[in-house]
C-alpha cells in the first residue's frame, strides 16, 4: 500500500491544475461565506438566521471545486490510457482505487480546514458588526464547532463521492456533470415537487441537503433529518459510488 500512495501521491502533487484547484477551494469558499455574511443582518427584536450556515455557506461553492479536483484523479488516466501503465505498474485494483481515495481525502480535509476556520473566523467577525447578538457562539462552541468539523468531513466526502462516479463512468466531462447534478440540481428539482411527502423524502436522500444539514445550529427540531444523520446520507452515496466503481473496475478491462 505504500508504493501505492507514494506513486498516487507523486502523480497527483505534479499535476498542473492541483495547487490551483486547492487554492481556489479555499478562496472561493471565504469569498462566498463572506458574501453572503455581509448582506444579512439582524434588527433588534431578533434574528431568524442561523450564524454557522451563514459563515459557511461558501461550502456550497467550494464543493464544485472539490469535484473538478477529484474526478480527474482517475477518469484523466482513463482519458490517456495511462490507466494501464498504472495497473501494470501497480497490481491490485482496488489497492490503486484505494490509494486515490486516501490522497484526495488527505489533500480536501487540509485544504478544506483552511477553508472552514477562515470563513467561520471572517464570518463571526461580519455577523457581529451586522448585528447579531454578542453572545453568537465563537467556533470551539459545541454547536458551532460541528457545524465546521462536519464541512471539512462534507468536503472530503464530496471528494469520495465524485472519485467512485469517474471510476465507474471513466470520463471527466460525463462525470463532473453528474455529481453536479447530483449536488445542484437535484435539489432544485425537489423543489418544483407539489407534494410534501415526497419532497421530504427526497430532501432526506438528497447528497447536499441532507450532507450541509451539519451546519445547522439553530431550529433543529425542524429539519427532516438530524445534522450527523444528513452527513450520515452523504457519506453513504460516497461509499456507493466509492463500491460501485471499484467493482467496475475490477470486472472491466482498462
Amino acid at each position: 500500500m505504500r508504493q501505492h500512495l507514494h506513486a498516487e501521491w507523486t502523480k497527483l502533487r505534479t499535476l498542473p491544475g492541483t495547487g490551483w484547484l486547492l487554492l481556489a477551494l479555499v478562496t472561493l469558499t471565504v469569498a462566498v461565506s463572506v458574501a453572503a455574511a455581509a448582506v444579512v443582518s439582524c434588527t433588534p427584536a431578533g434574528c431568524g438566521h442561523d450564524p454557522a450556515k451563514i459563515s459557511l455557506f461558501g461550502i456550497q461553492a467550494g464543493q464544485a471545486v472539490v469535484a473538478i479536483l477529484a474526478v480527474p484523479a482517475i477518469s484523466g488516466e482513463f482519458g490517456t490510457g495511462m490507466i494501464r501503465t498504472t495497473l501494470a505498474a501497480l497490481p491490485g485494483r482496488i489497492t490503486v482505487l484505494s490509494a486515490k481515495a486516501v490522497i484526495l481525502t488527505g489533500l480536501t480535509l487540509t485544504a478544506g480546514s483552511v477553508a472552514v476556520l477562515a470563513s467561520a473566523l471572517a464570518g463571526r467577525v461580519i455577523l457581529l458588526d451586522n448585528g447579531f447578538a454578542p453572545e453568537l457562539p465563537a467556533l470551539t462552541g459545541g454547536p458551532m464547532l460541528r457545524a465546521a468539523v462536519g464541512s471539512v468531513l462534507y468536503l472530503a466526502l464530496i471528494a469520495l463521492l465524485s472519485l467512485g462516479i469517474a471510476t465507474a463512468v471513466r470520463d471527466s466531462a460525463t462525470a463532473i456533470g453528474v455529481v453536479l447534478g447530483l449536488l445542484y440540481l437535484f435539489p432544485a428539482i425537489i423543489l418544483m415537487i407539489p407534494n410534501e411527502d415526497a419532497a421530504k423524502l427526497l430532501w432526506q436522500i438528497s447528497p447536499m441537503n441532507a450532507g450541509l444539514a451539519i451546519q445547522a445550529t439553530t431550529h433543529l427540531s425542524s429539519l427532516p433529518l438530524s445534522p450527523w444523520a444528513g452527513l450520515g446520507v452523504l457519506a453513504a452515496w460516497a461509499a456507493a459510488a466509492l463500491l460501485g466503481g471499484g467493482l467496475l473496475l475490477r470486472l472491466r478491462d482498462a
